[in-house]
């Protein structure tokens, strides 16, 4: 259980004891990411054994929940702890599997610093260690996330593996998944290019209803509440489809601004096919605009 509580200070800077729960949809998304992680990760022994050690590691526990706290106690953010971690460990596990069933090369394996196994260790160890520089602070933390996870690295790896130079080179893999994550850089690497879309992908409602609930309105907190549903499976034209569901046209600014921007600076571009829709509306809904545009040439584009 976290030790972390997030206290929000009113306007005369009076701390109060602020009863925040998830919705219960995000809390029993990030139930389903952890078995699909776990189904997934099931065929590569390392990735499925670094997974165990991570999420029963109390120094991850402490990060995340230190993160949350900088994050939506501090910033008005959306979640950015343990939740957010399963949820976008899962998409990376799904797309990873998609690219590789369709021998999408991935630099791990062209490089000849691993094979596939070692590949998707590096996508899981990059996606489930990005964020927990938030724990010290938002600015600058992709930097200080490498920092933070170079003792965990540094432990667990020779778990892992025996050859101590390829240690050293799934480190560094890693360590350019969590410094390219929000693409500034941008990677240069398909393992870390399935970290920053993955990570782009948690778009849906539950994660920003806590900083909603925090009364933050904005653009942003407003279009990613229109945010249904996320589905990422095999596509028609590509190895993988994203497909967005959104209950409202304003969630298209979630989409353009959270995913499709990473989208289009990585190697990964040429492979993903990204659908934003609205479902039906009915009386309770607001009227649509919209109803289906896809990733064109750069571009969103009505279907």
């Amino acid at each position: 259980m976290s030790r972390i509580r997030i206290v929000h200070h009113d306007r005369a800077g009076n701390g109060s004891r602020l009863k925040v729960s998830l919705p219960d949809d995000y809390t029993e998304l990030a139930r389903r990411a952890d078995a699909t992680i776990r189904e997934l990760a099931a065929a590569h022994p390392r990735t499925a054994r670094l997974y165990d050690l991570l999420v029963s590691d109390p120094r991850m526990s402490a990060h995340w929940n230190l993160s949350n706290y900088t994050t939506v106690g501090k910033l008005n953010y959306n979640d950015h702890g343990p939740i957010h971690a399963r949820v976008v460990t899962a998409a990376t596990m799904q797309m990873m599997t998609l690219l590789t069933e369709a021998n999408v090369p991935m630099d791990v394996v062209v490089s000849g610093a691993g094979e596939v196994d070692d590949s998707f260790l590096v996508t899981l160890g990059g996606i489930m260690l990005h964020d927990i520089g938030n724990s010290v602070h938002r600015s600058g933390h992709e930097m200080v996330g490498m920092l933070l996870a170079q003792p965990i690295l540094e432990d667990y790896l020779p778990l892992l593996y025996d050859d101590r130079e390829q240690q050293q080179l799934i480190h560094n893999f890693i360590l350019s998944a969590i410094h390219t994550h929000d693409v500034n850089p941008a990677p240069l690497f398909m393992e870390g290019a399935v970290v920053a879309v993955a990570d782009g992908s948690d778009m849906t409602k539950g994660r920003a209803r806590m900083p909603f609930d925090l009364g933050k309105v904005d653009i942003h907190a407003v279009s990613a509440l229109a945010i249904e549903e996320v589905n990422i499976r095999r596509g028609e034209e590509t190895p993988v489809e994203i497909e967005v569901l959104m209950s409202n046209s304003a969630g298209i600014f979630q989409v353009e601004e959270t995913l499709v921007r990473k989208l289009l600076v990585t190697p990964l571009r040429a492979y993903i096919t990204v659908k934003a829709s609205t479902i039906e509306p009915d009386k309770d809904c607001d009227k649509r605009i919209l109803h289906s545009v896809v990733l064109k040439n750069g571009r969103l584009t009505p279907l």
